[in-house]
């Protein structure tokens, strides 16, 4: 696949059919993991203008930070703190409305607002790292963000 993207006009529901397929084409090839990850940062964040979008990815008992495209970032998060941690820790996909209300909230950026994270997970179930968005708007994440990225997530899993 070429290195360009088609984005779609029209719904968030829709950029994400159209993302998925030009993603797992992009992925599919390449057995790079750091250089899927980076595709897929700049491919959420090209289609979506999201804030920050990156990973982190777990080493011992921190997430550290992985590709990603945005402003600087933490660089390591300990298991359980902020928004981040707690997704790796409690498995599972955290969606903050507002960043400000969500406690133990790590701020890397005073710009983000609202943040969806998911887990992305090995074979086995355990977590091997974590998929990080950010917008500078409240409320910027619903449903079908948690939809689709869940299916990212699955497929940033298989070509790990």
């Amino acid at each position: 696949m070429a290195e360009d993207l088609h984005i779609a006009e029209g719904t968030k529901e829709e950029k994400y059919r159209l993302l998925l397929p030009q993603l797992k084409g992009l992925l599919q090839d390449e057995t790079d993991w750091v250089a899927n990850l980076a595709n897929a940062a700049a491919a959420l964040k090209e289609t979506f203008g999201f804030f920050w979008v990156g990973f982190y990815r777990v080493v011992g008992d921190e997430l550290v930070l992985g590709p990603f495209q945005g402003p600087l970032a933490c660089t390591r998060i300990r298991k359980g703190r902020g928004v981040c941690g707690t997704a790796w820790a409690e498995g599972r996909t955290v969606l903050v409305p507002d960043v400000d209300a969500f406690p133990g909230h790590i701020a890397c950026s005073s710009q983000s607002r609202s943040e969806v994270v998911v887990p992305l997970r090995k074979a086995d179930g355990g977590v091997w790292g974590v998929l990080d968005i950010d917008s500078n708007r409240v409320a910027d994440f619903d449903e079908v963000d948690v939809k689709y990225l869940e299916e990212i997530a699955c497929l940033l899993t298989t070509y790990h």
